[in-house]
């Protein structure tokens, strides 16, 4: 070995030697300033910092301040009224306020559903859906955009993104698919690390970091007939085996929170699982972030809300997410009170109000949200710019997956006329899907800046180009060629469950209508899962799934037009028909219509 190598070797290990003890003091200081916080807390306090009230709940923003809040959150539908990136700003910065009021000045943390982009404010970028971003199989491209995406969401002042979903969904029928990265663990736990290292970046207390929070702990895409918030019905090794090497993937990018999932393992509720919170995520793994419940997920267990919260909190539970109850229009101040008696009654113990106390302070610290309470209004002018649109866009592209092409793809710019039809066309509330300003998602132009993909076409073909466009096909008489773009309507949890993946009657009916006139045509097909094309894709020339690519409809045509040389792997089995669902890799007897990892490109 020379010296030089050896030389190298020397500085390289006093280097991470370095990096490692500077991180380890950074931390000790850390924890001092917890301990000694926590010392000077009331109990009213603690059980404060525990409680997190939806901001439609809020009876007055002055409760944040009444009740010691420790965070507020915008559950899906649940907006200021100016929904621009300011309008957020301005909301974020009076509830943080009312935080710095008490007594001793423990900032809020504000969390929102910022699962494809800071999708609930117009004008921001949407990036496409994670089962989209799974056909990249690019960690680095999904860190960038998670990059992206932290500073969108830190230019409204909120710090606390509920995402990464590490989910690995197993049954098409689930109206959650999209929001998984794909149906292998290996996938999902490659790209769901690399989000949180986007979100929080490597200096947790850089203003632009966001606190990612890996959901839905454990098991959410694997239940029984894929319906939401179900029963996952598998043994412990299959649990451990495909559904929590997300969550330890996240664990070791130092993901700062864990939202509990809807769902059951074997018929117990996810919220009140000791077994799986405090001994396998919290002492066997070693999470020593704070755990969140999901929207009223205790209000699912057995027994009255008293003994939701006993259950919960006893169980690992460490910060209640609470919106409103029909019956109880201020729940958080129920919550509190029915905690406070609950320990008063020695049924939960200080030390589990303590730990749980220290996970969320310990966030806090970490982030600096003590010395940074407040939005950075430079970031504010950045939502929606050009260059944050840019890596939207090669996302998108990244993501199409070529299904089947006869040689007519990529289409010339020069085409002399081109038809353009089906329902997600003109459509970029179809284009970006549920999670999109409103909980459900919307049809039509859902919000500022985005481009549909009848636009991005217009903008990508010739002057010369004569484009026509329609609903289901007709008018298409003398193009040389047609687009159909077929959809699935917007959806999201609860809501998107199906037992029924046929194409849309429209869709069809425009396919049928080119196919009359004998020009050749490309199907889009815009779908949170695949849809059953067993029939369709024998009349087309060329078909491409682009799942929901969100804003950047010109990341389609870069593929449509050969400006990119498609390289997307489908992160799902394809089914062929609804009797095949579930159909995943690996199982025994494994025919789809198309593979795990197929995708074609444009040979040459």
């Amino acid at each position: 070995m020379t010296k030089q190598r050896i030389f190298k070797q020397i500085f390289l290990f006093l280097l991470i030697s370095s990096i490692s003890l500077s991180a380890q003091i950074k931390q000790d200081e850390i924890e001092k300033k917890v301990k000694d916080l926590l010392s000077k807390m009331t109990l009213d306090e603690k059980v404060g910092q525990m409680t997190q009230a939806d901001m439609n709940a809020l009876v007055d923003p002055a409760d944040v301040e009444k009740y010691f809040l420790g965070s507020v959150l915008s559950g899906g539908g649940s907006d200021p009224k100016d929904i621009s990136a300011k309008g957020w700003a301005d909301a974020y910065d009076m509830y943080q306020s009312y935080a710095l009021k008490t007594r001793l000045k423990i900032p809020m943390i504000y969390g929102i559903d910022a699962v494809h982009g800071n999708n609930n404010i117009d004008g921001a970028v949407v990036f496409p859906h994670n089962i989209g971003l799974g056909a990249t199989n690019n960690p680095e491209l999904i860190k960038n955009a998670s990059r992206i995406i932290a500073l969108e969401i830190a230019g409204t002042g909120v710090d606390w993104a509920f995402a990464p979903c590490v989910a690995v969904g197993r049954n098409e029928r689930w109206g959650r698919t999209y929001e998984s990265f794909g149906e292998d663990p290996a996938l999902v736990s490659k790209l769901g690390k690399a989000t949180v290292e986007g979100l929080q970046t490597n200096d947790f207390s850089d203003p632009t970091s966001i606190l990612a929070c890996a959901k839905h702990y454990v098991g959410d895409g694997g239940t029984t007939n894929g319906k939401d918030q179900g029963n996952t019905e598998v043994d412990l090794p299959t649990l451990r085996k495909i559904h929590l090497p997300g969550y330890i993937a996240a664990i070791e990018a130092n993901v700062g929170s864990v939202m509990a999932s809807y769902s059951s393992w074997n018929g117990n509720k996810m919220h009140g699982h000791s077994y799986l919170i405090t001994d396998v995520l919290k002492k066997e793994l070693g999470f020593d972030g704070f755990v969140v419940s999901d929207w009223a997920g205790i209000d699912q267990l057995p027994g009255d809300f008293k003994s939701d919260i006993q259950q919960s909190i006893n169980a690992g539970l460490d910060m209640v997410m609470i919106p409103n109850r029909p019956d109880q229009p201020n729940n958080y101040v129920e919550f509190i009170k029915d905690l406070k008696e609950l320990i008063a009654e020695g049924k939960v113990s200080m030390e589990r109000i303590d730990d749980a106390v220290t996970r969320i302070l310990r966030i806090k610290f970490a982030m600096n949200l003590f010395g940074n309470p407040y939005t950075d209004r430079k970031l504010t002018e950045l939502v929606g710019s050009a260059d944050h649109r840019k890596v939207a866009r090669d996302c998108v592209k990244e993501s199409l997956v070529l299904l089947k092409n006869d040689g007519t793809l990529p289409l010339s710019k020069n085409i002399k006329k081109l038809h353009v039809s089906g329902t997600g066309a003109d459509n970029l509330g179809r284009q970006c899907g549920g999670w999109t300003i409103d909980w459900q998602g919307k049809e039509g132009e859902v919000m500022k800046g985005g481009t549909n993909l009848l636009q991005a076409v217009k903008k990508t073909v010739s002057k010369d180009t004569k484009v026509t466009y329609s609903l289901d096909g007709t008018g298409a008489e003398g193009s040389e060629f047609a687009i159909i773009v077929a959809s699935e309507k917007p959806y999201a949890e609860m809501f998107g469950d199906t037992t029924d993946l046929s194409l849309n009657p429209t869709d069809i009916a425009a396919i049928e209508n080119v196919k009359k006139q004998g020009i050749p045509f490309v199907v889009i097909l815009y779908s949170g899962r695949p849809i059953i094309i067993t029939d369709v894709i024998e009349k087309c020339n060329a078909f491409v799934a682009a799942f929901l690519p969100g804003t950047e409809g010109e990341g389609v045509t870069d593929v449509i037009f050969g400006d990119y040389n498609p390289t997307g792997k489908l992160p799902v089995s394809w089914p062929k028909c609804m009797n095949q669902i579930p159909i995943n890799v690996g199982d025994k007897d494994y025919s789809p219509l198309f593979e795990f990892g197929f995708g074609l490109n444009y040979k040459k």
